[in-house]
């Protein structure tokens, strides 16, 4: 069964996101990583999984909205909107980095 947030924080200065799941475990994500690894169509294309980062996104997020229970929308400054974070995804991209493109830990080090 995969975890669920149980508390997200926005933490605007920090230029991070904080989630606490029901398992314990506690996520701290980059908004530039989030940013750049936006899973939504028009970022990634219709036929593949999410293949590729985007640097130089206005990673300044606004809002958090709840989708169903099983995932997030986040609204970023530029009006971008349309990418659904997957729970599921956002474990497995701070788990997993994928291989092209910088790492969470990278990006959160740089204070991005």
């Amino acid at each position: 069964m995969l975890p669920i947030p149980t508390e997200v924080r926005l933490k605007s200065e920090q230029k991070v996101l904080e989630i606490s799941w029901e398992d314990g475990h506690e996520s701290r994500l980059s908004l530039a990583y989030l940013r750049g690894w936006c899973p939504c169509a028009v970022c990634q294309g219709h036929l593949h999984g999410v293949t590729r980062f985007h640097s130089g996104a206005n990673a300044k997020l606004m809002d958090v909205e709840a989708v169903g229970a099983y995932a997030m929308r986040l609204r970023w400054a530029d009006g971008h909107q349309t990418g659904i974070y997957a729970f599921r995804y956002l474990r497995a991209i701070e788990e997993t980095p994928p291989a092209d493109g910088p790492t969470n830990a990278s990006l959160l080090a740089e204070g991005r």
